[in-house]
């Protein structure tokens, strides 16, 4: 199967750089297999290199989830990416399905991206004023997404909502917010409560040094629970200023809502004057061209948005119904500024990429490819005798070692860790490069083709069989 994948791929015009990498990779998997274990890679260069970041950053990461600390060993240090592809530091080449956390949609060194980034790096990376280019990536947006007539860019996701949180509590002159367990907005402080990714993998589902009267702005509740939605608000309904949620989890992994959830809780915070805020900073432009709310039909007050929208590059924006953004700053009392927001950079990179989300046939290629690897995990994992769980909307899914669905945080607390683990660890072996967390979802690309997704497969059979 290796070799029939190697030479397929050789016929499609890979340089003599990548046919040598994937002999690489083929050595690196026949030598896994034999051996059992990554511990014998310890002195890899991912390894070396791991131990002098430890020396330099916290955990040796920017961000905890990469640490691997849920799955063991160590993580992979990434020295390039293209299409459905990346290439570690010592040269081995891994299918992709984590893709930056979300924004590749595209394939990782898109040359219509690179060519828009390099062109605008060329005129300059930064002026902290104006351009055209942010008015016409504020409309593709505008044009795009259903709940936005207004839209400001920022750095981040976490900016982003900050950003609409604000927003939304300057526009009712309320104080509290409803947030849902394992749904993660970014870090700040009155949200990272019960968190889910990072923090619920590292068994710390509430961060340190964040004041317990900040916390207490924040009131939490069960994701796909409409009843506790109500009742909260039959008791609390006139403090609450908006309700945040992922429209479709993917800090959880991948948790879709129940039918009829959304529209409950537009109706429910339409009825006691509270705004509804979809965080689109995964699902904006994966699920659809204008996210998960195009998908479901259901309209927030605000959208945060991220990833996707900046091509790759750091980038958040938020928008929503004019009314709410005119109270931003300069306009309204509502202030929130940023040095890089509307950065030249992250404009060029999400203009190109939102252009050819547009390209005939796009997201239905995606949904296939999504349901050509879900259904093959699905007929692996039975064919193993292996409880597994597969949930998945359009081209994000996650594979739970559990027999039962995922509604919530509590269901995908009670996944079966130590399996996830091995399993990231023998898909790793074979070439297969999946989120570090049994918590985060996978996504697929345009790049992802059969011959891909077919090996992904074969290599699943392998581990859960060993399982």
């Amino acid at each position: 199967m290796l070799l029939a994948w190697e030479a397929t791929h050789t016929c499609r015009g890979l340089f003599h750089s990548q046919c040598t990498r994937m002999r690489s990779l083929r050595a690196n998997v026949l030598w896994a297999q034999k051996n059992c274990s990554l511990g014998a890679m310890a002195d890899s260069i991912s390894s070396q290199l791991m131990e002098r970041a430890t020396r330099v950053m916290p955990g040796g990461v920017n961000s905890p989830v990469r640490a691997f600390k849920s799955v063991g060993g160590d993580p992979v240090f990434i020295q390039a990416a293209r299409g459905a592809h990346l290439t570690g530091a010592d040269g081995t080449r891994y299918i992709d399905y984590v893709g930056s956390w979300g924004p590749m949609i595209v394939g990782h060194a898109h040359p219509d991206v690179v060519a828009a980034v390099t062109r605008a790096a060329a005129s300059g990376t930064s002026f902290g004023a104006p351009t055209e280019a942010e008015i016409d990536l504020a409309e593709v947006i505008i044009e795009a997404v259903p709940s936005i007539e207004m839209v400001r860019m920022v750095s981040s996701g976490t900016e982003a909502v900050m950003g609409a949180l604000r927003a939304a509590r300057g526009f009712t002159g309320r104080d509290l917010v409803v947030k849902f367990e394992g749904c993660y907005h970014g870090g700040a402080d009155y949200l990272l409560v019960k968190a889910g990714s990072g923090a619920a993998t590292l068994g710390e589902p509430d961060s340190a040094g964040i004041p317990a009267a900040i916390a207490s702005t924040t009131l939490l509740l069960p994701f796909n629970d409409l009843h506790a939605v109500e009742r909260l608000f039959s008791e609390r309904g006139n403090e609450i200023a908006a309700v945040i949620v992922e429209p479709v989890v993917g800090n959880m992994g991948c948790v879709p809502p129940e039918p009829g959830y959304l529209w409950g809780l537009r109706r429910v915070s339409q009825q006691h004057g509270a705004l509804l805020v979809f965080d689109e900073v995964m699902t904006g432009f994966r699920l659809a061209y204008g996210g998960a709310q195009a998908r479901f039909g259901v309209t927030p007050d605000l959208t945060t948005l991220g990833k996707i929208v900046g091509g790759g590059l750091p980038v958040g924006a938020y928008g929503g119904r004019r009314d709410v953004m005119q109270c931003v700053s300069p306009v309204g009392p509502v202030y929130q500024a940023g040095t890089l927001s509307g950065n030249p950079l992250a404009v060029a990179a999400g203009l190109s990429t939102l252009s050819l989300l547009r390209a005939e046939g796009f997201y239905e290629r995606l949904e296939a490819a999504g349901q050509r690897l879900a259904a093959g995990l699905e007929r692996a994992a039975s064919r193993a005798g292996c409880p597994l769980t597969i949930q998945r909307v359009g081209a994000m899914m996650t594979a739970y070692f559990r027999p039962e669905k995922v509604r919530n945080f509590e269901d995908a607390s009670a996944s079966d860790q130590e399996a996830f683990g091995r399993f990231h660890r023998g898909m790793l072996a074979r070439g297969v490069y999946l989120p570090p967390s049994q918590y985060e979802a996978m996504f697929l690309s345009a790049d992802h083709d059969d011959a891909l997704i077919d090996h992904t497969i074969d290599a699943a059979a392998e581990v859960l069989a060993s399982l």
